[in-house]
């Protein structure tokens, strides 16, 4: 009787965004956020000189083709996606048009703080009027500017955060482990080091009878001298192989994806 008092009484604070629980919650917007970490892993990390996405492409049923992860946004900028699929096309083209605004006003790239200040703007007006709803996508921003790489976490709730590594999306737990144990690595680590700890990482949110391969995982750069390039199907192979015979750090198996029907 005590669990159905509290979903009653959750239910009658969740009918819309505007409307504040006593405790001080916005349920649609922590429901948005649960929407993220149903979406399929997604990995960030940076060193001195290079960010780095890494990616788990899903395909929503065995007749279709795994969707896209990983959209570039400028020459300096591209984001990793988790959550809903129709939502993130909308906030990368909100992106790509502020970038283009930028090079058309100031001829210099757009700085990656201020566009994802910018983002974080747009997304915290779905959290505050009514008839709208929270996007229920979060995102990994890697971009290089003046200041050097950057990796941004973006939230439903339009909170950003400048990480050193970040790792959103289901069974994320588990890289976000592996990301902490070799922190202290990835600083002077080069590219392909980098991206061999992406891949580590983002291996250890899988199952332990599914492996990376290069249908299922994007990988993505961007640093010094180095444009944002993206890295699918074969091209995956080389970065791959340096980890095919390792062996996964954790001991536990990770659970089964709950969720297979999001987007991604």
């Amino acid at each position: 009787k005590v669990e159905i008092d509290k979903i009653m009484f959750r239910n009658q604070y969740d009918n819309d965004v505007t409307v504040w629980s006593p405790q001080g919650r916005l349920h649609q917007v922590e429901y948005a956020m649960e929407a993220v970490k149903q979406g399929s892993a997604t990995v960030g990390l940076k060193s001195k000189t290079h960010a780095v996405l890494v990616a788990l492409k899903r395909a929503p049923s065995e007749l279709s083709d795994h969707q896209r992860k990983v959209i570039p946004i400028d020459d300096h900028i591209g984001v990793a996606i988790a959550g809903l699929t129709a939502d993130a096309r909308l906030l990368s083209k909100f992106m790509r048009t502020e970038c283009l605004n930028s090079r058309y006003a100031y001829e210099s790239p757009l700085p990656v703080s201020r566009l994802v200040s910018t983002l974080g703007n747009k997304m915290q007006i779905c959290t505050q009027r009514y008839g709208r709803r929270p996007y229920g996508v979060g995102l990994l921003v890697a971009g290089f500017d003046e200041m050097g790489p950057h990796i941004y976490q973006t939230c439903p709730s339009s909170n950003y955060f400048d990480c050193k590594c970040m790792a959103i999306g289901a069974r994320s737990q588990s890289a976000r482990t592996y990301l902490e144990r070799h922190l202290q690595e990835f600083l002077d680590s080069n590219v392909d080091d980098l991206v061999r700890h992406g891949l580590r990482a983002l291996r250890e949110t899988l199952p332990n009878e599914q492996e990376l391969n290069t249908k299922n995982v994007s990988v993505a750069i961007v640093g010094t001298d180095t444009d944002f390039t993206l890295y699918d199907d074969d091209d995956v192979q080389r970065f791959l192989t340096g980890i095919e015979h390792e062996k996964r750090e954790r001991g536990a198996p990770a659970p089964m994806d709950v969720a297979e029907g999001q987007d991604g």
